[in-house]
């Protein structure tokens, strides 16, 4: 894997390190580029934390621990997407033959002749085994119920309580066991029952979200979020904040051109 470019002193800011790896990943187009991302949204979610335990020891306003803890939340949730870009690419190269398999041993697997080839190991690519599951676990996750990631850490900062990659990764793992059970069969109050596909689960996500945002809007609701939004003009990470809304702002737009092509 490359070495990561050296941050600067003014990059070590939380914005500028979550804008890196958010872009980072997006721009990825190898696996060594989505690690390079994986451990930039890393530091990121480090040095968000340290801020919050930094803010609640000077008895900071909540408002501060607060947006440190949303800063956690966008640096966990690129790193999440990271981690399911890598399963993705190092199963991927396994299918290729280019990474050993479970049983394999790689470099060290003994071979008829100097020139055989030895697929590559994790620890080749500087990888544990250990990460490798938690990455496929998330991937797993999100197919098997989408968007979970982004509701764990929603939940949390709901609560407000700290999102960290313990309680993350608590969710994460319940949410991928789901998925792993088998489907059960028809019920029997409802022998018609077909568990939904995983475009239609995606779908029916998609709905709930517009449906339970469409329900909480109403003019009172809207009136305060707008009052909100002037109040946090002025604290740390609202261009976060604002870079989220104009993210979910043009997915929205996207799904609204598929119905205007029908």
């Amino acid at each position: 894997m490359s070495q990561l470019a050296p941050l600067s002193a003014p990059s070590q800011d939380l914005p500028s390190l979550i804008d890196r790896a958010a872009s980072m990943l997006s721009g990825a187009k190898t696996a060594a580029e989505v690690l390079e991302a994986r451990e930039v949204a890393g530091l990121a979610y480090d040095v968000a934390k340290r801020a919050a335990r930094l803010q609640r020891a000077k008895s900071a306003h909540d408002d501060l621990v607060a947006a440190a803890h949303r800063a956690q939340a966008h640096a966990l949730e690129i790193e999440a997407r990271a981690k399911r870009r890598l399963a993705d690419e190092y199963d991927a190269a396994q299918a290729r033959g280019e990474v050993a398999g479970n049983g394999q041993r790689g470099p060290e697997k003994a071979v008829a002749d100097a020139n055989s080839f030895s697929p590559a190991t994790a620890a080749d690519l500087g990888l544990r085994h250990d990460q490798i599951h938690e990455a496929r676990q998330i991937r797993d996750a999100e197919a098997a119920d989408p968007g979970v990631v982004r509701r764990a850490l929603d939940d949390r900062l709901e609560r407000g309580e700290e999102p960290t990659r313990a309680a993350l990764r608590k969710m994460v793992v319940d949410a991928a066991m789901r998925g792993l059970r088998p489907q059960r069969s028809a019920s029997r109050r409802n022998p018609l029952y077909v568990p939904p596909t995983p475009e239609q689960a995606a779908w029916r996500h998609v709905t709930g979200v517009f449906r339970a945002f469409a329900e909480w809007a109403s003019d009172e609701n809207l009136a305060l979020a707008r009052k909100g939004m002037r109040e946090a003009r002025d604290t740390p990470f609202h261009d976060l904040d604002a870079t989220a809304i104009a993210e979910g702002s043009a997915a929205f737009t996207t799904i609204k051109e598929w119905f205007d092509a029908r």
